[in-house]
């Protein structure tokens, strides 16, 4: 499936910056000849299958660009999102650049890189509103979001002077809100952003203060996942995310991919 092409952008967008300028990582001293990137199938924009048959989307051409960066030559096979661990697990491939999360339990196998994208919550609200995305502009306002969820459980923890309603689902939310019926909604950026620039939102809202990224709600963020002994990999690919970051080739994917941008 490819993704519906979101409208243009209208204001500046803000590309993310993750690395630090003063600290730059050393070149690998090993040559990396080959990197066999594993990555899962159907997940938009970051990886999927264009309409001329291509492997595409904001991983894969990531993964590409760090192969140029290290003057490797690049595979890059889709698989399974639940079979990919197991296919690195077996030396079918050398790194994951799927969205893998990092937790306690896959880092007793699993070596990450540096985060290359971190996916914030953040608020929604209709374009004729004045409000402010603080807990006092929010204070007795309806704001909707998701039942049982990492949003739910931070509007609660930050946001407890707001009316908070549930929903089952995003698309239930976003229409109370398109109708009037809450005040703001808050939830994935990255959902949101897409659905801004689609016909259902018919342009009703605009994102509302900035970006929410606490990691005990929100996530540690995207990395390739190599095997855990694989340090000279890692250190190759944290070398790289630099570089291609540093030469502006992150910023050109970003813009391509997320035009309007969730931050």
């Amino acid at each position: 499936m490819e993704p519906r092409p979101p409208f243009e952008a209208t204001g500046p967008v803000t590309i993310p910056n993750y690395w630090d300028p003063h600290s730059r990582p050393e070149k690998p001293d090993v040559a990396i000849r080959t990197i066999r990137f594993l990555t899962s199938d159907g997940f938009p924009p970051f990886n999927f299958v264009s309409s001329d048959g291509r492997l595409s989307g904001f991983n894969v051409e990531l993964a590409r660009a760090i192969c140029e960066v290290l003057e490797a030559e690049c595979t890059i096979q889709m698989r399974p999102f639940e079979e990919l661990e197991t296919a690195l697990e077996e030396d079918r491939g050398d790194a994951i650049v799927a969205g893998l999360a990092m937790t306690a339990e896959n880092r007793k196998a699993l070596g990450f890189s540096d985060v290359y994208l971190r996916l914030p919550a953040r608020f929604v609200a209709r374009r004729d509103s004045d409000l402010e995305a603080t807990p006092e502009g929010l204070a007795d306002k309806w704001v909707a979001t998701v039942a049982n969820t990492a949003h739910e459980a931070f509007l609660h923890a930050f946001f407890s002077n707001s009316r908070i309603i549930t929903y089952p689902e995003p698309q239930v939310a976003r229409d109370a809100l398109k109708a009037g019926e809450v005040d703001a909604f808050f939830g994935s950026a990255l959902s949101l952003s897409f659905w801004l620039a689609g016909d259902a939102a018919d342009g009703c809202c605009d994102f509302l203060g900035g970006a929410y990224l606490d990691p005990t709600y929100f996530g540690s963020g995207l990395s390739i996942a190599v095997a855990r002994d694989n340090t000279a990999l890692r250190a190759a690919l944290d070398y790289a995310l630099h570089r291609v970051h540093e030469e502006g080739r992150y910023g050109e994917l970003y813009l391509r991919y997320f035009p309007v941008s969730f931050y």
